[in-house]
């Protein structure tokens, strides 16, 4: 509802806010699964992004062939996606499960394999949408260490519950309820302004 966001490239920027309050569809909006109803949004760069579990990967497929199917829609050759297959299964690290059918996932072994396969696909903006979420600690831990080193001049925006994620890894945190922009700005007077 009349947001307005602008977001320089290699920003790392928080999205927070109550269930409901819009987060999830803002970031749909941004990755073209959603069409706004007014105003428009401009992106420079090509976009990866991880919102639901499940989107874009075939589930009768298993993990080395929807890292291929990835690889096919975002415009890499057989040998460029070959080039990262190996980055992509090590850093998913699910074993022999990545020949397996992704309907056999676990929700961990699926964000595992989703974020590797995004994450090296190189985007110049990587969205995630609470999906890190489903994956242990340590996980997690590999996930943002990789944000910080492979995304370090590129955009992120985060969508989280995690304030703590927040904390560590954004600069800056926008404060969205009932699809509004309640706060803007520097991340420890975001989080205090939401969690009062």
């Amino acid at each position: 509802d009349d947001i307005s966001i602008q977001v320089p490239i290699g920003e790392k920027i928080g999205i927070i806010g109550a269930n409901g309050a819009g987060k999830s569809t803002l970031l749909k909006i941004i990755t073209g699964v959603l069409n706004p109803t007014s105003g428009e949004i401009i992106i420079k760069g090509k976009v990866a992004a991880l919102l639901e579990l499940g989107a874009g990967f075939n589930m009768d497929y298993t993990g080395i062939e929807n890292i291929r199917l990835n690889g096919t829609l975002m415009g890499y050759s057989d040998v460029e996606m070959e080039e990262r297959m190996k980055q992509i299964v090590e850093f998913a690290d699910i074993g022999d499960f990545i020949y397996q059918p992704v309907k056999s996932y676990s929700s961990g072994m699926f964000v595992r394999l989703a974020f590797a396969t995004q994450i090296f696909s190189e985007p110049d903006i990587l969205i995630v949408d609470e999906a890190l979420s489903v994956g242990d600690i340590r996980f997690q831990q590999k996930c943002f260490r990789a944000m910080e080193s492979i995304m370090k001049d590129k955009t992120v925006v985060l969508v989280t519950h995690d304030t703590a994620a927040v904390t560590r890894f954004c600069r800056r945190v926008v404060w969205i309820n009932k699809g509004k922009v309640m706060y803007d700005g520097e991340v420890a007077e975001g989080l205090k302004r939401y969690q009062e």
